[in-house]
């Protein structure tokens, strides 16, 4: 095959070229806003300056926004460190602290004082300190002769060095992200702050109302809000938790507005998107609906169906798998919306109408120099969709298996163990699985497993080729043959992993030697034969495949900002902070139906009256509902709990304030709607709506609610 290397970074100017039409979609860098987009955005209503934007020099609003925890984005709302993000994004921190005697998932929790808000080891929070553009530094040495590995190795080593370079003597991190496919790079200067301690949730009931009956739909009504709070040593710089630390003063806080939302308004998100692939070819997309997203969706199907029921019949089983089913349900709902809003979109057609034409331009523009480029694509995902289907059935059906996924964590133990007994690491690393498995066994319930890994392991069998089962799976399969009923008996009958009183009595007298019953333990060689056989056969068919279509991915956007110049491109998501703006509006997402832009109380009580348990309510929220008690928060006598608007969001934006045109707090974005799920591929301004909790319904939910004054009163309204 015919291998494509970049001549040219892209130049500044092709980014910058005036476009002929305004955007509709894009998650767009802050520190570019000036260039490419403040002119539309005041003309949308937008009424501060650039500089109050993105500023390195004074306050703005990126000193308000955080990456929390890495997964989700938050936002400063007072001058005491306290932190607005999603109930689903604290979800975690509030399952690790519930028990059965204090279960804050189904109680909600409201520190009273400072001294009673809760630390979460691991948990972090991040600011932007500033973005700088380092493409000339990464691409420097680069040159049209290397290969793809020599390429990847200079650029690599330019990043580590421009990292370093910035960084040194500070307490400051640094870390170089690629943008438009590696034809420019981003240098993000960062401070990330260690203590962040539980304040406030709400009970699931308002957190979570609608729970996977609503999820990723319209119209909602979920209160997804969690409070928490960053603290800093006496010089508000980050420290580890200790407990003389103080809340930290932010640079910036946002201000909160209870005017409401009007259809029209001007929005913007700020936040940390996860990832995206808008540039994608057919060959991607297709391959996409037709094999990774079923495959997904099948076997988190499967396990979800056991995990539901047992969740269904147990208190203490519900708080345990709590998180885990929403994560498992999470994906499972968002890839069948997605397949869904591709196929109304016709996206694959779409994406060959636009290829036929590139391809036309590219037969003859600077010499036919892209015409291959497109056959080459298909080349290449011929081959990765072959693989591919190895990688998807060991992450989601043989990591399916909770056993399967905790002996991985006891590989180090054993190599450890094996190769150095002599040496202080697998003592390290003995204390380390010890905690590990204390964290385990507290949300784990043997029986769930038993009944999940038969349908696992038969799909894996039925699907992945025989050529790349591992010589463990096939002498199960030669004993067992497709009895995974009689086998799964076996295994959680054998395992010491499973086992809670064995394990504990294993890792308590742990010598080197013992890594031999780790190593023979059925969950063990389950695992490390599926990982070994991975990476040894799999692994670098995948690899040279996704090397190939990288290095496509990055001449082919370069190609397509050639062949459209005065076309405004904006690069995928990939976890850095973005600003994206639109409008709150309506949408209709089949013929003969409407959905309105605001929800309110009386559609909770109406859901509530249904009988169904997503639709729980607390009886106090009731009573304010019938009381009509909704202080300064509601108007034309009832009370707006959600909004829809038109803002380009993904993955990461959980979390992300929604701020209008003066700066101030309008909502919480927590969700897409199901038709505009697909917006990760392909961007519809007729159907993409990010969901949002209006921020009059979480202040209000703090203060009737849970009365919790104190947090009120360090908050800045306007």
């Amino acid at each position: 095959m015919k291998r494509w290397i970049l001549l040219l970074a892209i130049s500044c100017g092709t980014l910058y070229q005036a476009i002929a039409e305004p955007p509709k979609e894009g998650m767009w860098l802050p520190l570019l806003l000036e260039q490419l987009n403040y002119e539309e955005m005041e003309a949308m209503g937008l009424e501060l300056s650039p500089e109050e934007i993105f500023s390195v020099g004074r306050s703005s609003l990126k000193d308000a926004i955080v990456s929390f925890g890495g997964f989700c984005t938050g936002s400063m709302i007072s001058d005491q460190g306290l932190l607005l993000t999603n109930h689903h994004c604290g979800f975690g921190a509030i399952q690790t602290h519930s028990t059965l005697d204090h279960n804050y998932l189904e109680d909600g929790f409201w520190a009273e004082r400072l001294e009673a808000e809760l630390p979460n080891p691991d948990l972090t929070a991040t600011f932007i300190v500033d973005i700088k553009d380092v493409t000339p530094q990464i691409l420097e040495g680069v040159t049209d002769d290397l290969s793809e590995a020599q390429r990847s190795q200079l650029v690599r080593l330019n990043a580590q060095q421009v990292e370093s370079e910035t960084v040194a003597g500070t307490h400051y991190g640094a870390v170089v992200k690629s943008f438009f496919e590696g034809n420019r790079f981003f240098l993000f200067i960062t401070e990330t702050f260690e203590d962040v301690r539980l304040v406030g949730a709400p009970p699931s009931a308002v957190g979570k109302f609608g729970g996977d009956t609503d999820n990723w739909m319209w119209p909602r009504h979920t209160g997804d809000f969690s409070l928490f709070r960053i603290y800093a040593d006496s010089n508000n710089q980050p420290a580890p938790y200790a407990e003389n630390n103080v809340p930290y003063q932010p640079k910036h806080h946002l201000p909160i507005s209870l005017e409401g939302v009007a259809q029209g308004d001007f929005t913007m998100v700020f936040g940390f998107p996860g990832s995206t692939d808008e540039y994608a070819p057919s060959y991607d997309v297709s391959m996409t609906m037709e094999q990774t997203f079923p495959t997904r969706i099948h076997l988190r199907g499967q396990r979800l169906q056991v995990i539901n029921r047992y969740m269904a019949g147990s208190e203490k089983i519900h708080i345990q798998y709590a998180g885990k089913q929403s994560r498992i349900a999470n994906g499972y709902k968002k890839w069948q919306g997605a397949i869904r809003g591709l196929r109304k979109l016709d996206a694959v057609a779409v994406k060959e109408k636009q290829e036929a034409a590139f391809q036309q331009w590219a037969d003859t523009a600077q010499g036919g120099k892209y015409a291959g480029l497109l056959p080459a694509y298909a080349d290449a995902y011929t081959s990765y969709r072959e693989v591919d289907i190895v990688r998807e059935y060991l992450n989601e059906a043989m990591f399916g298996i909770e056993a399967v996924v905790f002996a991985w964590r006891f590989n180090q133990l054993v190599q450890k163990s094996k190769n150095d007994p002599e040496g202080d690491g697998w003592r390290e690393e003995l204390d380390q699985v010890r905690q590990r498995s204390q964290n385990f066994f507290k949300d784990y319930h043997p029986p769930i497993d038993r009944e999940i890994i038969p349908s696992m392991l038969s799909a894996y069998n039925d699907n992945v080729p025989r050529a790349f089962h591992s010589e463990a799976f096939r002498k199960i399969t030669d004993k067992w043959g497709d009895d995974f009923e009689g086998y799964s008996d076996r295994l959680m009958k054998k395992s010491i992993l499973v086992n809670r009183e064995k394990l504990d009595k294993l890792l308590l007298n742990y010598k080197p030697k013992h890594y031999k019953k780790i190593e023979k333990d059925p969950a063990y060689t389950l695992m490390s034969g599926a990982l070994e056989n991975y990476f040894n056969n799999a692994r670098n068919q995948l690899a040279a495949s996704l090397q190939t279509i990288d290095s496509l991915d990055r001449v082919y956007m370069q190609a397509l900002m050639e062949w459209q110049p005065n076309k405004r491109f904006y690069p995928n998501a990939n976890s850095t902070l973005r600003l994206t703006y639109g409008q709150v509006d309506t949408y209709e997402p089949k013929d003969g139906i409407f959905y309105d832009y605001q929800t309110t109380l009386a559609g909770i009580m109406e859901k509530a009256a249904q009988q169904i348990p997503d639709y729980d309510m607390p009886e106090k929220l009731k009573e304010l509902y019938y009381a009509k008690d909704y202080g300064p928060y509601g108007f034309n006598d009832t009370l707006p709990v959600c909004f829809i608007a038109s803002n380009h969001t993904s993955g990461g934006n959980s979390g992300s304030p929604v701020i209008n045109g003066r700066g101030e707090l309008i909502g919480l974005n927590f969700d897409r709607n199901w038709e505009g799920t697909m917006s990760d591929i392909m961007y519809d301004p007729t159907q993409v709506r990010n969901i949002s909790v209006d921020i009059r319904y979480v202040i209000f939910i703090v203060d009737k609610l849970a009365g919790a004054d104190r947090l009120i009163e360090e908050m800045t309204f306007l």
